[in-house]
């Protein structure tokens, strides 16, 4: 027994070590191509031909990202990914909230089918539904048109959130609705003034994985858009590529890092909210 137990601790010591070492692995995984793009976004241009790509930087050299900014039409594809975010989120929110709701706590023909149909767009590849799609946003003028990329946007984004949320609405107890009801409360005070408050964390997760999505999106905005002033910042980063060439990589880096940086710095901000939602979920579902 009392050689056991030194042989115990060390067998936890070398597991402590192992998890250590392995946590410590992935963050170096995770953070070392940040880190990269973040130092080499402020190198001088001789640097990226006289020195290792690996090398820290000499200096400072911000003008990089004033020539991104300005040179590289970055302004227009923030503005342009800005435009086609927000409403796209706001739609994608509000129709699934309202579904998932119609769907869990009301009781209507067909209710089990709709939610099928829902489920079922979550299993259609994007990739087979484009060229139909094309064929019909052409003949409505929707190509290169920021509306076109909004609506698309917000049909793909909802039957992955009607599901999310419907496990989000089904353990809300239906005593606290039907004591709404008998308070003489209508149907939209019920969806608005308890379901929607109850909700906001999960409201917050979804929302940061849609907007991670649509932020991201490279396919659908490459082929529903080809003019230079609608490209969004995943699209104007390629031809940002195109126009600078090898011989200026400075820019491209720094344009890449202000792609990069608002989705790092908004989901530092809500980290907290996106883990109570996520832990909400998997208690509740």
């Amino acid at each position: 027994m009392g050689a056991a137990a030194p042989a115990t601790r060390r067998r936890l010591k070398l597991g402590s070590v192992l998890v250590g070492g392995l946590i410590a692995l992935l963050l170096v995984i995770q953070l070392y191509p940040i880190i990269w793009l973040l130092l080499s976004s402020v190198k001088a241009p001789k640097e990226f031909n006289l020195r290792p790509i690996y090398a820290l930087p000499e200096g400072f050299y911000w003008q990089n990202y004033a020539d991104a900014w300005t040179r590289g039409n970055m302004s227009t594809y923030f503005r342009n990914s800005i435009i086609v975010t927000i409403p796209s989120l706001a739609l994608i929110i509000l129709a699934s909230v309202a579904a998932a709701f119609a769907l869990e706590i009301m009781r209507w023909r067909l209710q089990k089918l709709a939610l099928m149909t829902f489920l079922v767009g979550i299993m259609v590849p994007m990739q087979i539904v484009i060229l139909p799609l094309f064929t019909i946003y052409y003949n409505l003028h929707l190509i290169n048109n920021l509306l076109g990329l909004i609506l698309t946007y917000t049909a793909f984004g909802l039957p992955l959130t009607v599901f999310l949320f419907s496990g989000y609405i089904k353990p809300i107890p239906l005593e606290v609705i039907e004591s709404a009801v008998v308070d003489g409360a209508n149907i939209y005070q019920v969806f608005f003034r308890i379901v929607i408050p109850m909700l906001m964390n999960a409201i917050v997760t979804v929302a940061l994985v849609q907007f991670f999505f649509i932020w991201n999106d490279l396919v659908l905005s490459m082929t529903f858009v080809n003019e230079t002033s609608l490209r969004t910042i995943q699209t104007g980063l390629l031809n940002f590529v195109g126009q600078y060439g090898q011989r200026q990589w400075g820019p491209t880096f720094a344009g890449i890092a202000m792609a990069v940086i608002p989705i790092l710095v908004i989901y530092m901000l809500m980290n907290n909210l996106v883990i109570r939602g996520l832990t909400s979920g998997a208690v509740k579902g």
